[in-house]
C-alpha cells in the first residue's frame, strides 16, 4: 500500500493560539510567566496537530514544521546562520533574541521580510555576509523531535519524518549584504553544517528528512541546476550515517529536471500535481527503482474538496509504473489552509460541503491511499465505499449548483472593451489638472490607509456582529473613533487624510462579506507572517456589488476636514490573490469579475465627493507564476483587472495604489502600465534598495517610497527618514516623491504611531525647507509616461527572471 503523509501543517492553531501567546510574549519579553505559556502553547499545538495526523491515518507525521515566527529564520537559527549584526550566540539564543530577528527593536532595524514564491506567506530574508557563521544553534528541532516519539509511543503505526528547508534553497532565498561576490561562495560552509545536521538527525533516531526544495520550480540559471547534483552527493557522501531524503518540489512543475532528480542521490523525490499535473509524464517511465515517487494530488494551497476520481486516475496511472514506490501526499505545507472546517458551526451547509481545510485534507490523503489499496467490492470496504460516495456527491453537487452563476454578471463581462481600461487623458495631463486642484506642498505626507485597531475597536465590532449592540450604537462608535483619527492627523500636519478604517476586520474579508459570490467562515484563520493572521474568503460563485460598499465612511471622514480624504479600496488582483478562489473558471474571468465591482465602487465615491481613492494592490506580483515564460499571461490580465478599477473616473480624482513586502524590478513596465496616479511601496526594511529599480526605469508616475517599517516596535528617528528620502531623491524627481509609512498602522498602538508620524511630518517638512533654501530643482519632463511599458501587449517579452 502507498504511503499517506503531509509536507507540513498549520502552525498557529485552530483558534489563533500561537498568535496571541506570542504577542503577550511580546509585551513582557522578560516576563517568566509569558515565556513559559509561550513554550507550553508551542508544545500543546505540536501535539495536536501530529494526533491529527496519527487519527487520520497518516504512515508518516511531520516534524519541524512549526516555527515560532517563520521556518526560513527557524532555519537560520538551527544552523547557527543568524546576521551578524545582531550580535547574537544561535547557541545561546533565547526566544527574546529570535524575536527582536523577526520584529527589530529600538537598536536593530528587524530582518527583511518578503514573500514566499507566489503565496501570501511572508518569510524573513537571510542576509549573508562574508563573517555569517554555520557553526550550529539552538536545538529547538530535537526537543520537537523527542515530543513527537513520545507521542508516536503511545500508540499507532506512524512514523515521524522531520522537514527541512534545502541548502540551495535557503542560500539562494537569502540576500548579499557584505564581503561575497555570490551567494554560493557560502556553499561549503552550508555543506559542512547541513552535513553535520543529518548525521545528528540520524543518531536521534531519525529515518526519513523531507529536504524542501522549492527553488527547483523556478526558472534556475546553469550556476544554480549544476550545484544540485554535487551538493547532494556530498550530503549523501556516507548515506548510512543520515537519514533517508525526500527531495521536495511545489509550486509549479520541475520537468525540466527530471533526469537531474533521478539521478541524485536520495531516496525519493515529491512532486506537486496540483499546479502542475502535466509533469507527472516526465518521471514515471524509467523512475529509478530504489527511489519512491510522492505525488501531491490533495492542494495545499486551496479550500475545495479533492475530485477523488481526478486524483485516482492520476494515482492508478504511477501505481502501475511505480507499485510500492509511490507515496500520496498533499501537494505543499497544509500551512497555506485554515485548520479545521469542524470548527465552522455557521457557515451555509451547502457551501460548507463543497470545502476542506487542513484536517479534513488529511483524511483526504487517506481516502485516496485506501481507495487505491483496495477494491470498493472487497470485504470490509463498506466504510471506504461510504466515503468516496460522500466525497462524489459533494463534488457533484457542487459542479451542478445555480449558485454559482449570474446572468446579469456573464452579461456585462461581454460587453467589457479595451475603453474601459482607459482614463480620459494621459498621466501628464491628470497631474496637471490635480496639482492645481489640490494645491500639495513638496513632499507631501499621507499614510496608506489603516490606523491602529484597538482592543476596544474590536470588541465593538465582534459585539455587532453577536447582535449585542444594535446598528445606530455601532454606527456612533465608528464614527468616534473616525473623529479621533482625523483629529490626531489634523494634529500632525498630514496632508491627505484616511479614515483610519476601524470598521475593517480585513482588507479583503470586509469586502468579501459585501460581495455576491464571496462567502466567509468564522474560524478559517491562515497565517501570513509571525502573528498575523487573516481569513480570507472564498470566491464559490459570479461575483457582484449589490451596494455601496464604503461610501458612507469615506463621505462622513471628508466632513470632518477640509483637506483631501482618500477612499480606501483593496484591488481586485489582492482581492483574488487573498480569497480561495474558485477552480471551475480561468483566474482571469474572475479577477474581471472583481474590477467591475470595484469599478462601480470607485464610481460611487467619486460622485460622493472623495477626490483621492486608494486602490491597493500589494499581492500584485504574488500572483506572478514563478516561470518568466508563463509572466505575459498573467500580468496583461492583472493589470488590465486594475485599469478596468479605475478608469470610470474623471482626470481630476487623483488613482493611488500601494504594494508591499515584494520585488518589483522585473515587472516595472507593468506596474507603470497600471497607470495610478501615486503608488506607495515599502522601502524601509532594504533602506530604499527597492526604490532603485524605480529610478533606472524612469518610473514615471508620482511615488512613495516607505520612510519607516511598520511591523516594528521602534519609533524612527526624524533623521534617518530624511536620510531615506535623500536617497531617494537621488533617484526619483522631487515633484514625483511623496512621504509616507512602508504600510497601514493596523497592528500598531497609539503612542507608537503618533510619534513616528510626528517625526515624519517633521522629516517632511525639513526636505521642504532643505528644498526652499536651495532653490526649486530642475523639473524633468512628466511625458515619460506610459510609452516605456505600452510593450506589454506587443510580441516582445521585456521582462526576466532575477531573485
Amino acid at each position: 500500500m502507498a504511503v499517506a503523509h503531509v509536507l507540513g501543517f498549520p502552525r498557529i492553531g485552530a483558534q489563533r493560539e500561537l498568535k496571541f501567546a506570542m504577542e503577550a510574549f511580546w509585551k513582557q519579553p522578560g516576563d517568566a510567566a509569558a515565556l513559559q505559556h509561550l513554550q507550553e502553547t508551542g508544545r500543546t499545538l505540536r501535539a495536536r496537530h501530529w494526533q491529527a495526523q496519527v487519527d487520520a491515518g497518516l504512515d508518516l507525521i511531520t516534524v519541524g514544521d512549526f516555527a515560532w515566527y517563520d521556518q526560513v529564520l527557524n532555519t537560520l537559527a538551527l544552523l547557527g546562520a543568524l546576521p551578524t549584526r545582531f550580535g547574537f550566540d544561535a547557541q545561546r539564543l533565547t526566544l527574546a533574541d529570535y524575536y527582536t530577528l523577526a520584529r527589530g527593536d529600538q537598536v536593530n532595524f528587524a530582518m527583511e521580510m518578503t514573500k514566499w514564491f507566489d503565496t501570501n506567506y511572508h518569510y524573513l530574508v537571510p542576509e549573508w555576509t562574508a563573517d555569517v557563521g554555520f557553526d550550529g544553534g539552538a536545538e529547538w528541532l530535537f526537543d520537537e523531535i523527542a515530543e513527537a516519539r513520545a507521542l508516536l509511543r503511545q500508540g499507532g503505526k506512524a512514523q515521524a519524518k522531520v522537514v527541512l528547508l534545502g541548502p540551495l534553497s535557503l542560500l539562494y532565498l537569502g540576500k548579499i549584504k557584505s564581503g561575497l561576490s555570490h551567494k554560493l561562495d557560502l556553499l561549503p560552509r552550508v555543506l559542512k553544517a547541513y552535513q553535520a545536521l543529518l548525521q545528528k538527525l540520524k543518531t536521534a533516531g531519525v529515518e526519513w528528512v523531507q529536504i524542501d526544495e522549492p527553488i527547483l520550480a523556478l526558472e534556475l540559471d546553469a550556476q544554480w541546476r549544476r550545484a544540485f547534483a554535487p551538493v547532494y552527493s556530498a550530503l549523501a557522501v556516507e548515506p548510512q550515517s543520515i537519514p533517508s531524503l525526500l527531495l521536495a518540489t511545489y509550486f509549479d512543475g520541475v520537468a525540466a529536471h527530471a533526469e537531474l532528480l533521478s539521478g541524485l542521490p536520495v531516496a525519493g523525490v515529491h512532486l506537486d500535481l496540483v499546479r502542475a499535473p502535466q509533469q507527472l509524464a516526465a518521471f514515471i517511465a524509467g523512475w529509478p527503482q530504489d527511489k519512491v515517487l510522492s505525488l501531491g494530488v490533495v492542494d495545499g494551497r486551496n479550500i475545495w474538496r479533492t475530485d477523488v476520481d481526478h486524483a485516482l486516475q492520476i494515482l492508478q496511472t504511477a501505481q502501475a509504473q511505480l507499485g510500492e514506490r509511490l507515496w500520496i501526499a498533499s501537494s505543499c505545507s497544509l500551512l497555506h489552509v485554515p485548520v479545521d472546517l469542524a470548527n465552522e458551526n455557521k457557515l451555509d451547509a451547502e457551501l460548507k460541503s463543497w470545502l476542506a481545510f487542513a484536517v479534513q485534507k488529511l483524511d483526504e490523503v487517506v481516502l485516496l491511499r485506501d481507495a487505491l489499496g483496495r477494491s470498493e467490492g472487497e470485504d470490509g470496504g463498506a466504510v471506504l465505499k461510504q466515503k468516496l460516495y460522500l466525497a462524489r456527491a459533494a463534488r457533484a453537487a457542487r459542479n451542478s449548483s445555480e449558485r454559482i452563476h449570474n446572468a446579469l454578471v456573464q452579461k456585462r463581462l461581454q460587453g467589457v472593451t479595451a475603453a474601459d481600461a482607459e482614463r480620459h487623458s494621459g498621466f501628464a495631463e491628470r497631474i496637471a489638472t490635480q496639482q492645481k486642484k489640490w494645491q500639495l506642498p513638496a513632499f507631501p505626507t499621507t499614510t496608506i490607509g489603516s490606523f491602529p485597531q484597538t482592543a476596544e475597536i474590536r470588541q465593538t465590532r465582534a459585539a455587532y456582529k453577536r447582535g449585542e449592540i444594535g446598528h445606530l450604537d455601532y454606527l456612533e462608535k465608528m464614527r468616534d473613533e473616525i473623529r479621533l483619527v482625523v483629529d490626531k492627523q489634523e494634529e500632525l500636519g498630514l496632508d491627505v487624510l484616511v479614515h483610519g478604517e476601524p470598521e475593517r476586520n480585513d482588507m479583503v474579508e470586509y469586502f468579501g462579506e459585501q460581495l455576491w459570490g464571496y462567502a466567509f467562515t468564522a474560524n478559517g484563520w491562515v497565517q501570513s507572517y509571525g502573528s498575523r493572521c487573516v481569513k480570507p474568503p472564498f470566491i464559490y460563485g459570479d461575483v457582484y456589488r449589490p451596494e455601496a460598499m464604503t461610501v458612507g465612511w469615506s463621505k462622513f471622514a471628508q466632513s470632518l476636514t477640509e483637506k483631501p480624504m482618500k477612499g480606501m479600496l483593496t484591488g481586485p488582483v489582492t482581492m483574488l490573490q487573498w480569497s480561495f478562489v474558485r477552480d471551475d473558471q480561468p483566474r482571469s474571468t474572475t479577477a474581471l469579475q472583481i474590477a467591475l465591482a470595484l469599478r462601480d465602487e470607485v464610481v460611487d465615491l467619486e460622485k460622493a465627493g472623495i477626490g483621492m481613492i486608494q486602490i491597493d494592490e500589494p499581492a500584485f506580483r504574488e500572483g506572478l507564476p514563478l516561470k518568466a515564460a508563463d509572466w505575459r499571461e498573467y500580468l496583461d490580465w492583472a493589470v488590465r483587472a486594475f485599469r478596468i478599477s479605475a478608469a470610470g473616473v474623471q482626470d481630476e480624482t487623483q488613482i493611488h495604489t500601494h504594494m508591499c513586502y515584494s520585488e518589483f524590478n522585473d515587472i516595472l513596465p507593468w506596474i507603470a502600465a497600471m497607470d495610478a496616479d501615486v503608488i506607495t511601496i515599502e522601502t524601509s526594511r532594504s533602506d530604499m534598495e527597492l526604490l532603485d529599480g524605480f529610478g533606472e526605469y524612469a518610473y514615471p508616475n508620482d511615488i512613495g517610497p516607505g520612510v519607516y517599517d511598520i511591523h516594528s516596535p521602534r519609533i524612527p528617528e526624524v533623521a534617518a527618514m530624511v536620510r531615506l528620502m535623500q536617497k531617494a531623491r537621488g533617484v526619483i524627481p522631487d515633484q514625483r516623491l511623496w512621504v509616507n509609512p512602508d504600510c497601514g498602522l493596523k497592528t500598531r498602538n497609539w503612542p507608537e504611531t503618533y510619534a513616528a508620524l510626528a517625526n515624519m511630518v517633521a522629516a517632511a517638512r525639513q526636505l521642504r525647507s532643505a528644498k526652499a533654501d536651495t532653490g526649486q530643482a530642475k523639473l524633468s519632463s512628466p511625458a515619460q509616461t506610459l510609452a516605456a511599458g505600452s510593450g506589454i501587449h506587443s510580441g516582445e517579452s521585456c521582462c526576466s527572471h532575477a531573485e
